[in-house]
């Protein structure tokens, strides 16, 4: 009966790890293919626990008649610090939390320097911005723009943001982040516990596994660029609450992060070297950051679709539109994109007659290895 405690011990302490070392960046958890191992053990940890939970006080009887009563009591300590441990201090909803309270300011009362990098959403005429040094930590902020809900997502692991509608089966649908899968993150829905990619809003494992969120129009810009299109523009600001846990400088932003996970790789088509993804239709393209910069403006092929992508004088502003025809070849001069004696500005519309504008392909800044692992069959500008 003794040997049932140690047993029980030995056992919650294994679950409790494995329960939290597949769906967290740990030595090799995020190149496996565990997903369906992890879901397992999450969806039945109750029964695990409660399993070996019953051996150590079945056991615990004969455990503790022994001379040496100390012995049993600093096995079980180790076990109860783990638990505490993987269930309150390393669980990813518990590390990056959404904002307590979401605040936006208009140009004139925003306090980010022109710089700062945002992702902006527009819905019928409102547009909101969300700083990339602030959303990097929450990794989720729920909001409405335009009367439209939203779900307005990052990975820092990736490098990438993505916002899509909380709709699931026409219901409005609640989150949380559960982890992450291959290095990027997972979403929890309320509702039915399965797990959402965010760089795909594919809902991965569970039962609505296959459904996939609606995605909502995105554009990376910096706020000096953002209220050049939008002048009318507000902005997040800080969380009080999450302060201590923003990058107050924007280091990851700049690329300038040191950390094994976010740092940046300045040559090309390296693990972290940064990409600028498409998908049209079923096929997909990456474009090395490196070269965007040297040529600015890309006119190109993906699929049957003809695109052109443009990055702005700041170096760090990009879009990407439809071509009517490969025959259209784009110019770019002082952020003035031009085709057939038309001209546009950085959000498409045409600069003589506002309400014509091009149609907006949704452009992803990522790293390559995250672009290629969710993109297998993408083919690569060269």
């Amino acid at each position: 009966m003794k040997k049932l405690f140690y047993l029980g011990i030995i056992g919650i302490v294994l679950f409790e790890i494995l329960n939290v070392y597949f769906i967290m960046p740990m030595p090799g958890s995020q190149r496996m293919n565990s997903l369906d191992v992890a879901y397992f053990l999450y969806s039945y940890r109750w029964y695990f626990r409660i399993v070996f939970g019953l051996l150590i006080i079945v056991g615990s009887v004969k455990a503790f008649q022994v001379r040496r009563k100390w012995l049993p009591a600093v096995a079980l300590l180790p076990a109860i610090a783990i638990i505490y441990l993987f269930n309150f201090k390393m669980v990813a909803d518990h590390m990056f939390r959404q904002p307590e309270k979401l605040t936006f300011q208009s140009k004139d009362k925003n306090i980010l320097n022109d710089s700062s990098l945002v992702v902006c959403v527009e819905n019928n005429g409102e547009v909101k911005a969300y700083p990339i040094r602030f959303i990097v930590y929450h990794h989720q902020v729920h909001d409405v723009i335009g009367g439209k809900p939203v779900i307005v997502t990052y990975c820092s692991v990736c490098r990438t943001g993505r916002v899509y509608e909380p709709i699931v089966k026409g219901q409005h649908e609640q989150f949380r982040l559960v982890g992450m899968d291959h290095f990027n993150a997972m979403f929890e829905d309320a509702t039915t516990k399965s797990w959402w990619r965010q760089a795909t809003g594919e809902a991965v494992t569970g039962s609505l596994k296959g459904e996939v969120l609606p995605e909502v129009e995105s554009t990376q810009l910096t706020l000096n660029e953002l209220f050049k299109l939008y002048p009318n523009a507000v902005v997040m600001q800080v969380d009080d609450v999450s302060k201590p846990n923003y990058d107050t400088l924007g280091r990851f932003e700049r690329g300038k992060s040191k950390g094994k996970l976010t740092r940046t790789d300045s040559l090309s088509w390296e693990e972290k070297s940064w990409v600028v993804g498409l998908q049209v239709g079923a096929s997909s393209k990456a474009y090395d950051w490196n070269k965007l910069k040297e040529l600015r403006i890309i006119n190109d092929r993906i699929g049957e679709k003809s695109i052109v992508l443009a990055l702005s004088a700041d170096n760090q502003s990009f879009v990407a539109f439809e071509r009517t025809s490969s025959d259209e070849a784009f110019t770019i001069h002082n952020d003035t994109l031009s085709a057939n004696e038309r001209h546009y500005n950085f959000s498409g519309n045409d600069l003589v007659t506002p309400a014509q504008h091009l149609k907006k392909i949704n452009a992803y800044q990522e790293f390559w290895h995250s672009w290629r692992t969710f993109h297998p069959q993408t083919a690569k500008y060269q």
